[in-house]
C-alpha cells in the first residue's frame, strides 16, 4: 500500500513544482516593481490556505473509522480519542485527487505565451526610439532576439548555469539558512498534531481542525501582510533581510513560552505510576504485573486501556483486575476491579470504563495559551516569508531566476521536506513509554508517551535548528551589504558607459546632417532620440 502512495506522492510532486518558481518569475518580471511584493505575497497567502481545507478534511475523515461500511460501529470498542483509533484516511486522497484533477482543466485553455505589459516599457521613449536603441552596435546585446528553447542547448549549459548561480555567496548562503529553517518547520508542522493528542489529550480530528482553523489562517495572514508593509515602505533588498530576520528571531523568543506550557504524564498504572500510585515509575514490562492481577493470567502485549474511579488508567481491564462487565461495545463497563482500589481505603465493588482517564484540569486549563501563543509566533514568523522570497529574486540576475527558484524548491524538498519528518520521528519515538504490537507480530504503534520528555526533544530540535541558522545570517548579512555595493557599482559604471556611447552617436549623426549629406547616414532617424 505504501508504494501507491509513494508513487501518487511523486506524481504530485512532478505537477506542483514547476508552479511556484515559474509563477513567482513571471510575476516578478511583468508587475510593477513596487506591486511585486504584494503580489507574491498574495500567491503565497492563497498557497497557505489550501492546507487550511487539508486539515479541515482530514479532521472529518479522522472521525470517520477506517473500515466504515464493512464493520457494525455500534460494536466498536474504542472512540476517536483512542490511539487505536484508525480514520478513514484513504477517503481523504479520492476527494483531494479528484478536485486536483479539476483545478487541472483550466490550465489547457491559458495561452502558449504572454505579452509584455505596457506599463514594462520606458513610456519616455517613442515606438521609433525603442527600435533605434535595438539597432545600436552598444545596445543590441541588451535586445537580443527570443530563441526556440532547444534541449540540447539546455543540457549544455546546465552545468554552466548551476556554476554561476552556486557562486554567488549571498544566494548560497540564503540556501543554507532556508534549508535548516525548512527542517524546523516541516518537523515542527508535521508532528504539532501529534504534540497536542499526546501532550493536551485531545483527540486526533481536533488536532486537525484546530491546525486547519487556528494556525495555518495566522500563517495566510502573516504572509499577506508581509507583502502589504514591503508595499508601504517599498523595503530594498537590505531591508527585506532585516524584516526576514527581526520577526523570525522575535518569534523564536516566543517560542521559548511553550517550554513552560507542559502537562504532567498520564497516571497509567505499570506505566507511568505504581499500582499504589506512586509516580516516577521507570517502566519495565514487569512492572504491569501486581499482587492485584497476579492470579489473572493477564498478556502484557495487550492495550485495551480503562479509567478507574481513581483516576488511574490501566493498562487493560484484566490488569485492572476486573471480574466481570456490564453493558457492550463502547458503553461497557467492568466491576469487580480489585486494582483500582487504592491502599487504607474499603475494598468495594470499584469500577472501570474503556479509554483513558481525561487530563487534569490543570493542563486544559493551559491549552486556551498554548493555542494562544501558537497563532501569535506562527503569525510573527509568516511577517518575513514574502520578504524572504523577495530576498531570493532580487540578489541574482534576471535570467537566472527561474533556474534559481527551481534550485531553492528542490533543495529544501530534498534536504528538508524528506529528512525532517524522518528524524524527527526517530527522536521522538525515543519517548515511548508503551509499544503496540502488530497482529502478525512485531512492533506496531506507541500507545503513550513519556509528555515531558516528548516536550523537551520536540521543541528542543525545532528551536535548535532555528538557532543554527541565526548563526549563518550573520555572514549572509555582511555577503549582502557587499553585494549591494557592487551591484551599485556596476550599474554606475554600465549607466556612465552607455550614456557616453549615446553622447558619441548624437555627435555623429550632428556630423553627418552637417559635412555628408549624401551618405548613408539616415539623420531623421537618429535625431529623433
Amino acid at each position: 500500500m505504501w508504494i501507491y502512495v509513494l508513487l501518487g506522492n511523486i506524481l504530485r510532486g512532478i505537477g506542483e513544482t514547476p508552479v511556484q518558481p515559474l509563477g513567482i518569475s513571471y510575476i516578478d518580471d511583468y508587475a510593477q516593481t513596487e506591486n511585486a511584493a504584494l503580489y507574491i505575497g498574495c500567491v503565497q497567502t492563497i498557497s497557505i490556505i489550501g492546507p487550511v481545507f487539508g486539515y479541515l478534511l482530514g479532521s472529518l475523515c479522522a472521525k470517520i473509522y477506517v473500515d466504515i461500511g464493512y464493520v457494525d460501529l455500534e460494536t466498536l470498542t474504542i472512540t476517536p480519542g483512542d490511539a487505536r483509533w484508525v480514520g478513514a484516511w484513504w477517503l481523504g486522497y479520492l476527494i483531494a485527487g479528484t478536485i486536483t484533477l479539476m483545478s487541472a482543466v483550466p490550465f489547457w485553455f491559458l495561452p502558449k505565451s504572454l505579452p509584455m505589459p505596457v506599463d514594462k516599457h520606458d513610456s519616455s521613449c517613442t515606438p521609433e526610439q525603442t527600435r533605434f536603441i535595438k539597432d545600436s552596435p552598444t545596445m543590441e546585446h541588451k535586445f537580443r532576439p527570443e530563441e526556440p528553447a532547444n534541449l540540447h542547448q539546455m543540457a549544455k549549459e546546465f552545468v554552466p548555469t548551476l556554476k554561476s548561480l552556486l557562486g554567488n555567496p549571498v544566494y548560497v548562503t540564503f540556501l543554507c539558512v532556508t534549508i535548516i529553517q525548512f527542517n524546523s518547520l516541516i518537523g515542527m508542522v508535521t508532528y504539532k498534531p501529534k504534540y497536542i493528542e499526546q501532550h493536551y489529550g485531545q483527540s486526533a480530528s481536533k488536532a486537525n481542525f484546530l491546525m486547519g482553523m487556528i494556525n495555518i489562517p495566522a500563517v495566510a495572514l502573516g504572509m499577506f501582510s508581509g507583502g502589504v508593509v514591503m508595499k508601504k515602505y517599498k523595503l530594498g533588498i537590505l531591508g527585506a533581510a532585516k524584516f526576514a530576520f527581526g520577526t523570525s528571531l522575535l518569534g523564536f523568543f516566543l517560542s521559548l513560552f511553550f517550554f513552560a506550557m507542559g502537562c504532567e504524564n498520564s497516571k497509567v498504572a505499570g506505566v507511568t505510576v505504581s499500582y499504589t500510585g506512586v509516580e516516577g515509575l521507570s517502566y519495565q514490562e514487569q512492572s504491569l504485573f501486581s499482587e492485584c492481577n497476579s492470579g489473572c493470567l493477564c498478556s502484557r502485549r495487550d492495550w485495551d486501556p480503562v479509567c478507574g474511579e481513581n483516576g488511574i488508567t490501566y493498562v487493560s481491564p484484566c490488569l485492572a483486575g476486573c471480574s466481570s462487565s456490564t453493558g457492550s461495545g463502547k458503553y461497557t463497563v467492568f466491576a469487580n476491579c480489585s486494582c483500582v482500589a487504592l491502599p487504607d481505603t474499603q475494598q468495594v465493588n470499584l469500577t472501570a470504563s474503556l479509554g483513558q482517564c481525561p487530563r487534569s484540569d490543570s493542563c486544559d486549563k493551559v491549552f486556551p495559551y498554548f493555542l494562544a501563543l501558537s497563532v501569535l509566533s506562527s503569525f510573527i514568523i509568516s511577517l518575513g516569508g514574502t520578504p524572504g522570497f523577495m530576498l531570493l529574486v532580487r540578489c541574482i540576475r534576471p535570467e537566472l531566476k527561474c533556474f534559481a527558484l527551481g534550485i531553492h524548491s528542490l533543495a529544501t524538498r530534498t534536504f528538508a521536506g524528506i529528512p525532517a519528518p524522518i528524524y524527527f520521528g526517530a527522536i521522538i519515538d525515543t519517548t515511548c513509554l508503551k509499544w503496540g504490537n502488530k497482529m502478525c507480530g512485531g512492533r506496531g504503534a506507541c500507545r503513550i508517551y513519556n509528555t515531558s520528555a516528548y516536550r523537551t526533544l520536540y521543541l528542543g530540535l525545532t528551536l535548535g535548528l532555528r538557532t543554527a541558522s541565526f548563526f549563518l545570517c550573520y555572514p549572509g548579512f555582511a555577503l549582502l551589504k557587499r553585494h549591494i555595493k557592487m551591484e551599485e557599482k556596476h550599474a554606475l559604471t554600465n549607466g556612465s558607459a552607455e550614456l557616453e556611447s549615446l553622447r558619441k552617436e548624437e555627435n555623429s549623426s550632428k556630423h553627418c546632417e552637417q559635412f555628408i549629406p549624401d551618405s548613408d547616414c539616415i539623420p531623421d532617424r537618429e535625431t529623433r532620440l
